[in-house]
Parts: C-alpha cells; sequence; structure tokens
C-alpha cells in the first residue's frame, strides 16, 4: 500500500497544488494519508469511481461535541448532500420537484439583469469583482428564487462563508465558534420564513419546500430549513470560486473568451483550478478503487483538482484553453451525488463572464488577488480589477 505525506496546511500547496498532485500522481493512483486517516486519489479514473461507487456513501457523523456544535450538525443531519438512499432519495426528489419549479432559462434574463445592474455601480477604473459582481450576483439569484428577502442578501454570505470554513482539513477553535454561530443565525432566519409560508404561501421555492409532497412524503420542519439552507449555501458558494479561480487564471495568462467561446471558457474555469477540491466518501462494504482495496468503514477523498489536471484525460491538461471543446471534468461532482444546482451555476456563469468581458474587454488587474487561503473549497477574498492597463497591475 503507497502512503503519501501530501500536507493539506502547506502554504506551498494552498498556493498552487497542481504541481504537488502531479507529482503524487507519478507515483501512484490512490495513497494512503496518514494524517486525515484515509485515502486518497490522484487521477481522473480513481476519483471518479470513488463519486459513482455506490458503496462509498457519503455518511454522516456529527462533529463533536456534539451538544456544541448542534447547531452546525442539524444542517447537515438533514441534508440530502449528507446522506445515502432511501434518506437522499427521498431529500433528492422532493428538493428536485420544488427546485425544477425555477426553471433556470425563466431566470436567465432576471441574471442579464442583475449583472448589468452590478457592473453599472462600480468604477471600471479600478473595483473589487468579487466582492462587488461575483459573489452579489449568485446570492441575489438563489435568495430571490427561494423567497429569502433582500434585506438578508449581505448575511447570507457571511453565514455561508463561515459554516464552509468547517469543511476544511483541520479548523481551528475560531473556525468552529464562528460555524456554530452562523448556523444558528442562518436556521433562525429560515425557520422564521418557512413558518411564514405555511400560513402565507409565496411564489418561491421555500414555500415549494413546505408544500412539497412525495406520496405521503413530506420534509419535516428541520429538513425544510436545512434543505434551504443547502441551497443557499451551494447556489452560491461554488460559482463565486469558479468565476474568480477561471478570472485570476485568465487575467495571468492574458486570455480573453470571445463571444462564441464563452460557454466552453466556463467549462474550463470549472476544470483548470477547482472550486471544491476534496469529496470524503465512506466505504459501506469492502471495495476496490484503482486496485487498492478499501475495507469497509475506511475513508477515501476523490481530490477533483488533481482529476481535472491528469494527463491521461485532458490535453495540455495545465493550460487553460478557452475552447476546450472535449472537456470531461468532474468540477460539479458525478454519480449519485452530482450537483443538483449545476445547471444554474452554469447558467449565471455564462451570463456574467460574458457581460464582463463584453463590457469591459481591456480589463486587467489592479493589484495582487488575495487569496482566500484555504484547501478544500479554493478561492479569493479580493480580487481588484479595472478596465485598461496602468501603474501597479500585476505581471
Amino acid at each position: 500500500m503507497r502512503s503519501t505525506t501530501f500536507d493539506f496546511t502547506s502554504p506551498a500547496v494552498i498556493a498552487d497544488p497542481y504541481p504537488h498532485f502531479a507529482a503524487e500522481r507519478e507515483l501512484g493512483e490512490v495513497a494512503w494519508h496518514e494524517p486525515s486517516r484515509m485515502f486518497l486519489t490522484f487521477s481522473h479514473a480513481a476519483a471518479s469511481a470513488v463519486l459513482r461507487n455506490r458503496n462509498l456513501g457519503r455518511l454522516w457523523t456529527d462533529r463533536e461535541p456534539v451538544a456544541e456544535l448542534e447547531p452546525f450538525n442539524m444542517l447537515h443531519r438533514n441534508q440530502m448532500m449528507e446522506n445515502e438512499p432511501p434518506v437522499h432519495t427521498r431529500l433528492r426528489r422532493l428538493v428536485t420537484k420544488a427546485f425544477a419549479r425555477g426553471h433556470v432559462e425563466r431566470l436567465r434574463p432576471r441574471v442579464r439583469e442583475l449583472a448589468a445592474g452590478l457592473l453599472a455601480e462600480v468604477d471600471r477604473d479600478d473595483f473589487d469583482v468579487i466582492g462587488q459582481y461575483a459573489e452579489p450576483l449568485p446570492v441575489l439569484v438563489i435568495a430571490e428564487l427561494l423567497g429569502v428577502p433582500t434585506s438578508l442578501v449581505p448575511e447570507l454570505r457571511d453565514w455561508s462563508q463561515a459554516i464552509v470554513r468547517m469543511y476544511e482539513v483541520d479548523p481551528d477553535q475560531a473556525v468552529v465558534d464562528a460555524a456554530v454561530s452562523a448556523a444558528v443565525d442562518f436556521t433562525a432566519a429560515v425557520r422564521e420564513i418557512a413558518k411564514a409560508r405555511e400560513t402565507d404561501p409565496q411564489p418561491d421555492l421555500i414555500t415549494d419546500l413546505v408544500a412539497a409532497r412525495d406520496g405521503a412524503a413530506r420534509l419535516s420542519e428541520d429538513e425544510v430549513v436545512a434543505s434551504a439552507v443547502l441551497l443557499l449555501n451551494a447556489g452560491h458558494e461554488a460559482t463565486v470560486n469558479v468565476f474568480g479561480n477561471g478570472l485570476v487564471a485568465m487575467l495571468e495568462r492574458d486570455i480573453r473568451p470571445t463571444a462564441d467561446q464563452v460557454e466552453t471558457c466556463v467549462e474550463e474555469m470549472v476544470r483548470f483550478d477547482a472550486s471544491a477540491q476534496l469529496f470524503v466518501r465512506t466505504a459501506i462494504t469492502d471495495v476496490e478503487v484503482a486496485g487498492q482495496p478499501i475495507a469497509a468503514g475506511q475513508r477515501i477523498a476523490a481530490l477533483l483538482g488533481a482529476a481535472n489536471r491528469d494527463p491521461a484525460v485532458f490535453e495540455r491538461p495545465d493550460e487553460f484553453l478557452v475552447d476546450r471543446d472535449d472537456n470531461p471534468h468532474i468540477g460539479f461532482g458525478a454519480g449519485l451525488h452530482f450537483c443538483l444546482g449545476a445547471p444554474l451555476a452554469r447558467m449565471e456563469l455564462v451570463e456574467s463572464v460574458g457581460f464582463l468581458f463584453d463590457q469591459m474587454p481591456g480589463l486587467a488587474f489592479t493589484a495582487d488577488p488575495v487569496s482566500r487561503g484555504t484547501f478544500v473549497l479554493r478561492g479569493y477574498e479580493s480580487v481588484r480589477v479595472g478596465q485598461g492597463a496602468g501603474e501597479g497591475m500585476r505581471l
């Protein structure tokens, strides 16, 4: 059995994990990682096998200390992403029925309108394209879709960021405390809206979740809240980070997509610098991945960034190709837990990226991008840009 000392917390790995993935891949597709007590995958084939094998499940275990972390645990215990069939099947079927009513294409004009409104408010000579454009857009869209008041939108992003920092490999106590506090506030806000929808239904997704039926089945109150929070988090978190990571990659390489390249460009953004780097599964029975036996109860992590740079699958994997037309990336996952919101995320990215470069073809850095400094959910805190070259721009 091959083992690895891959360091998730190394500043060099966080800054650029891809050379480290490549070095590990040369040694083997799967390796045991003693610090995290799980196997890691470094190839596209192995990561895909992990995500698609029904004997490798997403099994939630309450974080400890259980009493202290109950607000955080409740939100995860009751959502479809942390469950396997039959619970996952019931939750996803009900949520999908409600979510499908949003009709992604019906939302496209509204996304264009929001993008235009946000860009109209910035100083085009120097602005933070993350905080003033990429972040607010998907938050506003998913909040409108769910029926969350616009007044809560600034808090939604703060709550979401606090919660998702718990997904890093070894969060410190300050991160834990912030996540619990955010979970309490997020839950209270969504529960209040859901309660109101029981007696005063509105044309929104929270109303659909409250009313959803699948035969005799319906969502419990905790499941309604957890499902709404999941959709609010997942409905913008990945989109923001794909946008930021991809934009930085393009501007560093002086790449600008033409209008007819925007769709392939977005797929390349998802592939090139994965916003979610690690998905963990637990063996339900003894299984084998890429020739490596995995015993029941052992964990294995699919490293999506490593998979999406595998030269066995992608030609010139370390180059950003805006017109890449053979792009079987797994940036939205695969198998049973494939991202429910992928069509919405793709549409939002196509519209926001296309509009930005249409309006500002000379887009360039005005300062160095500021990384979030995290491995599992990879992204930028701030990316300052302007409409043309000038003093202080990043070379």
